[in-house]
Order: structure tokens, then sequence, then C-alpha cells
């Protein structure tokens, strides 16, 4: 069959979710996607199932643990069930990786440098005398040595020129920093560290690289007159900088500094490393991941103290001003609209939060830094690039006609049918259809470059019997935005079971077009909906969409697309016991007023983030009928296959972060 040629034109975005508005509440709990007729189709969606066989911005102190509140007690940290895994900032199931790392498998490896970005950076001098393309290059020497690898910013590295050095006073615990001087490569600059950003996170830099593993026990200060006082005043420096570390570093060389300044009568940094001999037995507030103890009030605070932020991961709420995302991690506030994603879901750059402390956050934007390159800013470009390389779940803004459906045999012309809502012409940019011997029983989600993704239980392992549909409305005729792609392979995940609807999940490969690199032409009304990497993405009780041309309330499958909202279902297994594997999910209503069925199967159930990016968060599997009340749809969810995935896709087409 040949390929349809396209014809739209570009006017207003339209977008596939919409909020539930009071008064329009009832209006869509009565949309009815779907119910079981007598006749069961081939590609049946509801089978039938076997029955179940049985730093705060305040003066720091030192954090001693004393008699404090278990962490079960605790109304910031917690709950038990998430401490007990020891998450750290490597647990890429919760937090982003940096960009010199990957997340396979749930942790933060580390990359090979080269596959570090090299577009818009800036060049960095090694310790070792080499100069890095990037500040992403060495980090990922770094990762992989576990060894400070970063002097400073420049390209004047050879051994006769100034590196970066720190050191800490045996007997003050006072931070002095060696910054090679920018105009004159030759020397370099003494300075003292500003109190100003001072916290565990960069005290814990300082003593990781004075080789001290698990980092500081406190991050403290001193004033600088109590220094230069009579036969000293010579001894120290009178300009200091400000310097504000993530926790990951392993020199302060790698943190963000700030142009240096005149200390006057201010306060100076301090640090005192930590030693596990000389902590109290058996008196720890709360023990991080590594094994350190740091005191409980300095847990989910935004700042890391543990040195593997194991003390930010597991948070109910978060203390002063942190902010908390909805997987439980305090992230600093400063981490607010920032131009970075730290949360998954994208929350602390959404614009309905402001931040936190609005005069902490202009006192912090006072400081300048025009004098060193900041690696925050090499790090968000570096990101922003990373993330260019895919495009997915933002639908292009193509005309989407307001196009009335006729009811047969009445001949009325109404806006929405029983069962749904009708999707306009070119609406849903992903969905596609898959045909099989001219017939449609089944859709599918497209997910970019040459790929499809279904339910297993839709395809079988026969290429030439399917086609793939795109940009299809009405299910028996083509519009002129229709693509009709022949499919090369089928790839049916290896230990899906027919019986039980385990692992149902495949993924069809399109055929290439002649003497090109791609499988479709490019077609304005067919954008990818992005595969998401993290099972804690999106979270009960989201509201996210489900679309298809599957049986109507009155038995009949719809002619044209339709969709509905349907809102996430926790602990599925209560409704179908042992029968609920795991790669399972619900969505739906409690009541069985929106649910999908029969002819819905391979669809996408696509959840939207706080920033408008949409992903496939599940695939229409199974359900104990269709609208059932108290037996929610089931669906295979994506993120639980996503190594198998991108084992078969590749990096560049599945993964926009992380990659």
């Amino acid at each position: 069959m040949s390929r349809r040629g396209k014809g739209v034109t570009l006017q207003h975005r339209e977008f596939l979710f919409v909020s539930m508005k009071p008064g329009k509440a009832s209006l869509l709990l009565l949309l009815l996607l779907v119910i079981r007729s007598e006749t069961i189709p081939q590609r049946a969606h509801f089978p039938t199932i076997p029955p179940s066989t049985t730093a705060p911005t305040q003066e720091p102190t030192t954090p001693t643990p004393t008699t404090a509140p278990s962490p079960e007690a605790d109304k910031f940290l917690g709950p038990p069930e998430c401490l007990e895994k020891k998450l750290t900032r490597a647990s890429c199931d919760l937090v982003f990786c940096s960009p010199w790392e990957r997340c396979i498998e749930g942790q933060c490896s580390c990359k090979l440098p080269y596959l570090c970005p090299m577009e818009n950076v800036t060049p960095v001098c090694g310790r070792d005398h080499r100069t890095y393309r990037s500040y992403c290059q060495v980090m990922a020497l770094s990762c992989r040595t576990r060894r400070p690898a970063m002097s400073h910013f420049g390209e004047h590295c050879s051994e006769h020129n100034q590196k970066f050095e720190s050191s800490i006073d045996r007997d003050t615990g006072l931070v002095r920093v060696f910054i090679p001087d920018p105009s004159s490569p030759g020397d370099r600059q003494e300075l003292l560290v500003c109190w100003k950003l001072w916290d565990m996170a960069a005290a814990n830099v300082v003593c990781k690289e004075h080789g001290k593993p698990l980092g500081a026990a406190n991050a403290h200060y001193v004033p600088y007159n109590a220094l230069t006082t009579g036969h000293r005043t010579k001894l120290f420096p009178g300009n200091c900088v400000s310097i504000h570390c993530q926790g990951y570093e392993t020199s302060l060389a790698e943190c963000l500094i700030y142009d240096k300044g005149a200390i006057g009568g201010r306060k100076v940094a301090t640090a005192t490393c930590y030693e596990p001999s000389l902590q109290p037995e058996g008196d720890c507030g709360f023990k991080c991941a590594n094994g350190k103890c740091v005191s409980l009030n300095h847990t989910c605070d935004g700042v890391d103290s543990c040195g593997d932020r194991s003390d930010e991961m597991c948070c109910k709420k978060c203390r002063r001003d942190a902010f908390r995302c909805k997987t439980g991690v305090c992230v600093h506030k400063k981490a607010l609209h920032d131009g970075q994603m730290d949360c998954l879901d994208g929350e602390d750059e959404s614009t309905k939060h402001e931040p936190v402390n609005k005069k902490s956050q202009e006192q912090h934007r006072l400081l300048k830094t025009s004098e060193y390159v900041s690696p925050k800013t090499e790090t968000r470009t570096n990101r922003k690039q990373l993330e260019s390389k895919l495009q997915c779940g933002i639908p292009n803004a193509t005309t989407v006609n307001d196009v009335e459906v006729e009811t047969r045999g009445t001949g009325i012309r109404v806006k929405r049918v029983v069962g749904g809502v009708p999707a306009k012409p070119t609406q849903i940019q992903w969905q596609i259809a898959l045909e099989e011997h001219r017939k449609v029983d089944c859709g599918g989600a497209y997910i970019g470059g040459c790929w499809v993704i279904t339910a297993a239980h839709c395809v079988r392992p026969n290429p030439s019997a399917f086609k793939v549909k795109f940009s299809l409305w009405k299910k028996t005729r083509a519009q002129n935005t229709t693509d009709i792609v022949p499919v090369e392979d089928i790839r049916i995940h290896p230990r899906y079971n027919a019986s039980s609807y385990e692992n149902d999940i495949a993924l069809v490969k399109l055929e290439k077009l002649p003497y090109k690199d791609k499988c479709l032409e490019d077609n304005p009304a067919v954008s990818a909906v992005c595969v998401p990497w993290s099972t804690h993405l999106f979270q009960p009780n989201h509201t996210c969409s489900i679309s298809g041309w599957g049986r109507t309330a009155d038995g009949r499958a719809a002619q044209v697309l339709l969709w509905a909202n349907v809102s996430l279902i926790n602990d599925c297994q209560r409704f179908y016991k042992d029968r609920f594997k795991p790669g399972m999910m619900c969505a739906g209503d409690l009541d069985g007023s929106v649910d999908s069925c029969q002819g819905d199967s391979g669809g996408p159930l696509v959840c939207e983030d706080e920033l408008g990016v949409s992903y496939l968060w599940g695939i229409v599997s199974w359900g104990e009928r269709c609208g059932q009340p108290g037996f929610p749809g089931v669906y295979t969810q994506v993120a639980h296959y996503f190594e198998w995935i991108r084992l078969h896709t590749g990096w560049p087409a599945v993964t926009k972060f992380n990659s």
C-alpha cells in the first residue's frame, strides 16, 4: 500500500489533556470509552482471565547527634520502607543523573568522556596538566577514577602554570583556596572562603578532597577579626570567595565560585572533617547510606549533609526553605526556577511555584560569577544539548479542525458520542492504528525514529501481515495527514505470557523509506511521545488520558478516535489479587464510569508532567470486563520495561534525560 502525502496547515496548538473543571466533572465521569459486548473480536481488549488460584541561611551549628526521635517518628523523614532502600544521589529512579553519567537499571553510571557534549563549552585545565574540552569531560574522568581531576577553567595547563589547591587549617579549621589568576596564568590568588553560602555540602567536598571519604563533621565559621589580631595579622588574606557545592564534587574547584570581595569584619568558613572513631557509639541521629552519622535536623533540608544525598531522598516534608519533589526528594531552595530541572516532573521549574524564600534568593542573586566560569551554567548547557537530541512529548501546533460527528440514523450532528470524547483530527499525534490484514483491532504509540510500542497480545511474529497507520482519525477512512507504513520487524517481550497477560508489551520496527535513513516523511500531524525511565515519575491520582477506537456504550466500535481522562490508581493488587503481576498498573475510576475496552488494546495511556511534556505511562492491556465497578483497567507499565526498550531502540531514540 502506498503512503499518502500530507496536506495540513499550521495554526494554533491543541492540547491533548484538559483538566476537570467544576461543573464538568459529572460530564467526564459519564464518559465510557467502552463496555464489554457479547461478541469478542479477535484482539479483545478485556480477555477472560483464569480465576485466581488462591543550608539553612541561619548560622550553621555543629551537628552533634544527641537523643533524637527515630526516623520513623520524625515528621520530616520517612517513610521507613523508603529509608530501608538506602537511596542516594545515584538512585536515578528519583533524581536526575549528571551529564557525565547515564542511568542504567536505576543507578547513575559514569560515562566515557567522549560521550559529553562538545558545543558551547569552556575548556578546563586538569591537575594532570592536560587541557580538557569541557567541565563534563573532566567530571567524567573524576567519576571513573573517584579522584579530583579538575584544576580550573582555562587553556593554560602546562606543568609550569599554577593549579587550584585548597587547605584546612589543623588548629582553626579555616578553609583556604588557591585559585589560578585568569589574567596571569603563572600566578594564583590565595583566598579564604566567605561564610555566606557555606554549608555541609561544601564542607563535605573539601574534606573528601583531603582524604576523608565521609566528608565533614560540621560546617562552621570563625569571625575574621578573631584571626587578624596581634602578630598574626599578616598571615591571612583579606579577600574571600563564596562557594556553593551540590555535594557530588570531589574538589572545591568543581563547585560554583563567586567573585572575590574584601572580608572586612565578616565571618569566614571553617570545617571539621568526620572521623568515625570519634563518634559516640549508639548515638546517631540519622545513619547515612555510606555509614556516616548526621544530626536528624540536618535531614530533608535540601543540603547534602551525608555526602551521598541519602539524607534528602526519603522525605515526607522538607525543613526550612527546601522544596519537596513529588518523589519525596528535598532540593535546595536555589533549585527553584534556576533553568534546570531537579524534580523528575519539572515541578521545581513550573511557573505555579514561587521561590520559597524570595529574600534569600534576591541576596543570592547579588553574588556575581563574572570572574570565574560557572560549573552550573556549564552543566545547564550540557543538559540542554543532551535533551535537544530527542524531540518528544510536545504536539506540533497543527490545525485541529472542530469537526462535528454525525450520529448514524438520526441526522443529528453532535460534538460528542456516547462513551467518550471524539478527538480532533490531528489532536493525538502519537496515536497509531495497527492494521492486520486490512483490519484495525489495536492501537499503539509512536515513540520516535522507526519505533512503535503496542501490546504483545496485539501482534504475532509476522511483520508482513501488519501496517502502521499514522494520523488516522476515522477508523475506516484515511485523512489527508494519514501515513501508512509497512512493518520491518516485531519484537515481543521474551517473557510475555498469553494466559496471564504478564509482560504484555511489544516493539514494532518500521520499514525505512527507499534510499533514506528514516521511516516516514516529515509530517506536522505526527509527534513522538516520550518514554519514561522511572516508575516514580507520576504518582497515584495523577490525571492522565487514554485514547482508541474501542467499543462504546452501545456495543459498537467507535468510528472516530476517542479519548478520556483517567486517574492512576495505587495498590491494584487489592482488586485482582495474584492476577496482578509486576509490570502492570491500574487506571480509571473505581465506579467504572471511565475505562478502556475491546479495540483499545495496545493504545496509549499518556501522562503529562508539570512542564507540559507527555509520557507513555501505560499500554492498554486487560481488565475485568469494561467499566466494571471496583475493577479498573489494567495497563502495562512502560517505565518498568525501559531497559528492555532501550536495548532494542538505542539510547537516543527513547530517553530525553539521563542519556
